[in-house]
């Protein structure tokens, strides 16, 4: 039976309500053969009416039949036998060939968009639904689950019934797996939840739900731990967290999610690299780098994952520039301070303080000109800034002591005038004349700092001549001399002008005093020393040396050195003595003994021909003691000391004695030959060395 397609406009409100009835129309308790009967028996019918029409009885001809008559009546064809053999030969053949062609001809298949379904049998109801399912579509499948399962249950088709509505509840949840697969949870959900509660495959619906809810969270979740790294700037850890949707099981996150955010990190990378470019740039609170680092930051667009942090460095950088114009200001260099502030970008939150800031700034560097006129430009600039301004209070601070500071500008004008002249009257009238300015006043500072100066002027021109007397009294450079210019300069008090000069001087010449007081003690103990008796030079060194004076540094000096001397002494004699008794022992404590003595004494060359020979010695015992006992010999030979001349002999040596101690290996048989290795041994500690 061949299948005929169910058209797309083909809606599941046909199946409960008949369609237009057809001209053809065939009810479904009649078969297509009793249908096709009953039209044969009708055109019978109608055929023998028109025979009888055309075949009337005439009432004139007799009642009885002539055959004939009717013979002769017939066309002359008739008569001959061959159309006769024609006709006979031609109808059983069409006969045959209309007989096997209506049996081997199919029934035609129901048009399912125009059957009413009320009447329609399950087969023809089956058939349909079969049709549906084969377009594999969600509503396809949900009309033929629908055209079949009204059928009762004790229906003869149950059974398949039952497999199919299984197979197509499947086919439907794995269209919504699909769904979910191609990144439409929601749309996945509808659809599975649209498989009727009573098909058995209903069971699994609510657990596959759950899966893909579990899977879409878990996938959620990664995705937005790596965006939470991702504006940190911890670009390691967004990338591993990325790695993660690669074993989701869910092919729209661990492909296209994937890589839209493999792409995403890449960009947000370049984009924290411009921001740690920026952030290394402001931090030399360089104007010209500030800026630098804005522009970067500026750089970095809305949609980026940083772009909030670009904002809020942009924000942290214009707040820089904006304290290095208020310590530009408050080091009176108004013109730099003010070019800072019209540099900084436009910053909303930040925007209403530059204003301000450069409002003030002009009326602050008028008043920073120092001058009555400048001042009072000041005022008239800061008196125009409106009363709604955050500056307007400090504005009106600044023009009440500006107010002040016009009567001090004029006092001190009118001082430094007078202190220009130079004469001690000039210097201590204009002191007087700024001793006015009233303490509390914002010039009183500068006031004092005036006084300061004109009064070191006074005391300087009133002490030189003293320094000046000093000076060529000491000329002489004798004891009475120095004496007397130090008296001279003690006429200097403290807190004048000149008195630390005064000290400076005194300092120098009671020290050139104490040297030519103590020199002949310290040369008398030199001679000493140098004479051998380095005890007596000792004893008196240090009566100069705890002294405190000029001299007592160096002769600390000379006395460390004699000091020296003597311990140096002291070791050789005793490593001499030690030598004596000849064993390895007593040569190497009389190495170590010798050593004690500095590279800067006389006696080391002496102690460095010692320290040779008994090196010297130390190997020839030891070469005696390998005829009899060779881990002896080395033992001996290690303590010859590293840099004496019997210290490349001795090493050779014991390499020697230690290859005559090692066993030879057996030759180990071998398809293929191998050279022979010797082993070597490396020496488990190094010669001893003293100290």
């Amino acid at each position: 039976m061949t299948e005929r397609d169910i058209p797309d406009n083909w809606s599941q409100d046909q199946v409960g309500e008949p369609i237009g009835v057809q001209p053809n129309y065939i009810p479904n308790n009649q078969t297509a053969d009793t249908a096709a009967m009953s039209s044969h028996s009708q055109s019978v019918n109608k055929s023998k009416k028109k025979d009888g029409a055309g075949l009337s009885i005439n009432n004139d001809s007799e009642p009885t039949f002539n055959l004939n008559i009717l013979i002769e009546r017939m066309p002359r064809w008739t008569k001959s036998w061959v159309p006769w053999a024609v006709i006979l030969t031609l109808i059983p053949g069409t006969m045959g060939f209309l007989s096997i062609s209506m049996l081997f001809k199919l029934p035609s298949a129901p048009n399912c968009p125009q059957i009413f379904w009320p009447l329609a049998s399950a087969s023809v109801r089956l058939h349909c639904a079969q049709l549906a399912a084969s377009k594999q579509t969600i509503n396809d499948l949900l009309q033929a689950i629908t055209l079949v399962k009204q059928l009762p249950d004790n229906h003869p088709l149950r059974g398949e019934i039952n497999r199919l509505l299984e197979e197509w509840s499947r086919d439907i949840l794995k269209l919504a797996d699909e769904s979910f697969q191609s990144g439409n949870l929601e749309e996945a959900i509808t659809t599975a939840r649209k498989i009727p509660t009573d098909v058995k495959v209903s069971e699994l619906v609510e657990e596959q739900i759950q899966k893909w809810q579990t899977i879409w969270s878990k996938a959620e979740g990664i995705y937005q731990e790596a965006e939470k790294e991702l504006r940190q700037r911890r670009w390691q850890s967004a990338f591993m967290l990325t790695a993660k949707l690669l074993r989701v099981d869910n092919k729209y996150w661990a492909s296209t999610k994937y890589d839209q955010l493999n792409n995403i990190i890449v960009t947000a990378r370049e984009d924290g690299d411009r921001l740690y470019k920026a952030e290394d740039l402001a931090k030399s609170r360089n104007v010209d780098n500030l800026l630098k680092a804005i522009k970067l930051a500026e750089a970095i667009k809305p949609e980026s994952y940083l772009y909030q942090k670009a904002q809020e460095l942009i924000s942290g950088f214009a707040r820089k520039m904006l304290n290095l114009a208020q310590v530009k200001m408050k080091e009176r260099d108004a013109d730099t301070a003010l070019e800072i502030a019209r540099q900084i970008p436009p910053i909303p939150e930040l925007q209403a303080e530059v204003d301000d800031f450069m409002l003030l700034g002009e009326a602050q560097r008028s008043a920073f000109i120092g001058t009555v006129a400048g001042l009072e430009t000041a005022i008239s600039q800061a008196q125009q800034i409106d009363a709604s301004r955050d500056v307007y209070n400090q504005a009106q601070q600044l023009i009440a002591r500006w107010q002040l500071e016009i009567e001090d500008v004029s006092r001190l004008e009118k001082a430094r005038n007078l202190a220009s002249q130079g004469t001690v009257n000039d210097l201590t009238a204009a002191i007087s004349e700024v001793q006015l300015i009233p303490g509390n006043n914002p010039r009183s500072t500068e006031a004092r700092q005036e006084v300061g100066r004109w009064r070191g002027q006074v005391e300087t021109i009133e002490d030189r001549p003293y320094l000046e007397r000093a000076e060529q009294i000491a000329i002489g450079e004798d004891i009475n001399s120095l004496q007397t210019a130090i008296a001279e300069l003690n006429q200097i008090r403290s807190g004048r002008a000149l008195y630390p000069e005064a000290r400076k001087k005194i300092r120098l010449w009671t020290a050139k005093i104490e040297r030519i007081q103590d020199q002949p003690y310290l040369d008398q103990a030199k001679a000493l020393a140098d004479n051998g008796n380095l005890t007596t030079a000792i004893s008196e060194a240090q009566k100069i040396a705890s002294s405190g004076r000029a001299l007592s540094s160096e002769a600390q000096t000379s006395i460390d050195t004699w000091q020296e001397q003597i311990r140096a002494k002291d070791s050789w004699q005793k490593a001499k003595q030690v030598a004596v008794t000849g064993t390895p022992e007593a040569l190497v404590q009389a190495i170590q003994l010798a050593n004690r003595v500095s590279d800067r004494n006389n006696l080391r060359l002496d102690v460095n021909i010692a320290i040779d020979q008994w090196s010297q010695q130390l190997l020839q015992m030891a070469r005696s003691q390998s005829e009899v006992d060779v881990a002896r010999a080395i033992d001996t030979a290690k303590l010859i000391p590293r840099g004496s001349s019997a210290y490349t002999d001795a090493k050779e040596q014991i390499k020697t004695w230690r290859q005559f101690m090692t066993p030879k290996s057996p030759p180990i048989p071998s398809v293929e030959s191998t050279p022979e290795v010797t082993p070597t041994v490396e020496e488990s500690q190094p010669l001893a060395s003293p100290n």
